[in-house]
């Protein structure tokens, strides 16, 4: 019998949605409260959800102020991975992250393209600041399930020895 029982930690999650036409009221969102539904009913009841347009800085200061403030866990963009002018979220969260981790970016790539070929041009990646951990999203609601659901198993065992959980990762 394994000892190492991890107990469910419910996670204080922030949603960040980027979109010029969304920011300005032009686009009702509705990823971001798809993402908000999908991380309630995993039980996780702090969701913060909030828009901006595709500004790199304010993008960046607000990934800044959600990691070292406000102390979230899991930190979620959903928008702007792709390869027109305005999709600047990789870069802006490239800019204030301490570590990246290739594998989130990796896996969803791969999972995103058994349904559409399309997903080879996204550029979403993830990482951590501090306690954080920050995922970029596609901005549909749909690709932005797929690729969250993806690398959900990982999740909070990562976001668990970023706070400092000392079990062996290999352990269940």
């Amino acid at each position: 019998m394994s000892h190492h029982h991890h107990h469910f930690q419910p996670l204080r999650c922030a949603v960040l949605v980027l979109s010029d036409k969304g920011s300005r009221g032009e686009r009702e969102d509705t990823s971001g409260p798809t993402l908000v539904d999908f991380l309630k009913s995993e039980g996780h009841t702090e969701v913060l959800l909030d828009l901006l347009p595709d500004e790199q800085n304010q993008i960046s200061n607000k990934l800044i102020q959600w990691a070292d403030e406000d102390r979230y866990d899991l930190i979620l963009t959903c928008g702007g991975t792709g390869v027109s002018p305005r999709d600047v979220t990789p870069e802006a969260t490239v800019d204030i992250l301490h570590r990246e981790m290739p594998g989130f970016g990796e896996r969803m790539r791969a999972v995103s393209m058994e349904k559409s070929p399309h997903a080879i041009v996204s550029r979403a990646l993830a990482g951590t600041r501090n306690g954080s951990l920050i995922i970029n999203l596609p901005g549909s609601p749909k690709a932005a399930m797929e690729n969250l659901e993806a690398v959900w198993p990982a999740v909070g065992h990562l976001v668990a020895k970023l706070q400092g959980d000392q079990t062996d990762c290999g352990s269940t």
